[in-house]
């Protein structure tokens, strides 16, 4: 008999969705273990740095249960990373909180084929523009899975950056009815209200995003 999947996997925790367009609902998070890229600016090293802990599916739903407030139901659960689709277990994960009722945001860096993800995912793929170091790591094809129903988000964390995601945006017709797209500073590297000009001054289709979690909890730098 088949051993059930298992994860390695960071934290679980609840909180404020902090990015995307669900910023300020309440969220389920699961922070995988392990990233295949090491992005300059990245805030979550601990997910390659450290191992994480070994769950199998029904602890993983077990430790959601007991993450919310006097049992109260949270429909909306993160699967983010690290980068999720590292590992086989994910898809299963994925599947059995569709089963039981939650909205479901993935958020990948792009690296992997988002081919197998469930349709009632919504996926908000994160592609690393060049100051992360990590810009030829997407992989153009997982546009076509996108739909308007999903998300692209780009980190910037300069001009060079910003110029580098318009063209990206152009080059692949992504200005459109297509996902939704957001632009987020590096906190230490780009003032929010300079990116803000940019995109005011090119009427980019795109939405700011503020990490609204750091905001809330600026001394907190995991499980928040």
């Amino acid at each position: 008999m088949a051993q059930p999947p298992t994860l390695r996997v960071s934290e679980i925790f609840y909180s404020l969705q902090g990015e995307s367009s669900r910023a300020g609902y309440p969220c389920l998070f699961i922070r995988m273990a392990d990233c295949n890229l090491r992005c300059s600016y990245c805030d979550a090293r601990y997910t390659y740095e450290e191992p994480g802990q070994s769950y199998r599916l029904e602890e993983i739903m077990s430790a959601l249960a007991a993450a919310t407030p006097h049992g109260q139901a949270v429909e909306l659960v993160e699967v983010t990373g690290g980068e999720p689709l590292l590992q086989e277990g994910v898809y299963p994960l994925l599947d059995t909180l569709l089963a039981r009722g939650h909205q479901v945001l993935l958020e990948t860096n792009g690296s992997r084929s988002l081919a197998r993800l469930p349709a009632a995912v919504r996926c908000i793929m994160d592609i690393k523009c060049p100051a992360s170091g990590m810009s030829e790591h997407w992989l153009p094809a997982n546009l076509k899975r996108l739909t308007g129903n999903d998300e692209i988000k780009f980190v910037v964390s300069d001009r060079g950056d910003y110029d580098w995601a318009k063209e990206l945006l152009n080059r692949y017709h992504l200005t459109g009815n297509g996902p939704t797209l957001t632009f987020s500073p590096v906190a230490d590297r780009l003032a929010a209200a300079e990116l803000a000009a940019w995109l005011l001054a090119d009427a980019l289709p795109a939405r700011l995003q503020l990490q609204l979690h750091t905001q809330l909890w600026p001394d907190h730098r995991r499980g928040y």
